[in-house]
């Protein structure tokens, strides 16, 4: 017997809504067969399993959805492996470049904080100073 899924079991394994697998339905990334009434009750395949966690995969290296599917579909064809692992690794090292350019303006942004929070502080204990000052000289008398 082949093992099939529900909508329900692939949302609860992977953590997703039923929305969420319908939607990479719609893009082509699942192609679940259809039964009952109507076509209503979607079955997945092993295959639909693997897809969905390829994508799920894909989405957290930062690849759009479209590039997983490139990606998923290359491997669905009876292409050369070493073109597709040339073209997964030309992908990979557009988003690896890219997420590094990412950390760099993170890192100037979190040194400009740090700069802005060291001059706000030093105010503040000047502003905390001449206010003591003031105090201290008020409570003064001209008999002192």
């Amino acid at each position: 017997m082949t093992t099939t899924y529900t909508i329900s079991d692939l949302a609860r394994e992977f953590d997703l809504t039923t929305r969420a697998i319908r939607f990479y339905e719609d893009l082509g990334l699942l192609q679940p067969e259809r039964s009952g009434p109507g076509g209503r009750n979607r079955i997945y395949s092993v295959r639909d399993r693997t897809r969905l966690k390829l994508t799920l995969r894909a989405k957290r290296l930062g690849l759009s959805l479209t590039e997983a599917k490139d990606i998923i579909e290359m491997y669905d064809s009876p292409r050369d492996t070493g073109a597709q692992l040339t073209k997964f690794l030309d992908v990979l090292a557009l988003h690896r470049t890219q997420i590094e350019e990412q950390m760099a303006d993170l890192q100037a942004n979190l040194e400009e904080i740090k700069v802005h929070q060291r001059e706000a502080r030093a105010l503040l204990v000047k502003a905390e100073a001449k206010a003591a000052a003031k105090t201290t000289s008020k409570g003064k008398t001209h008999a002192d």
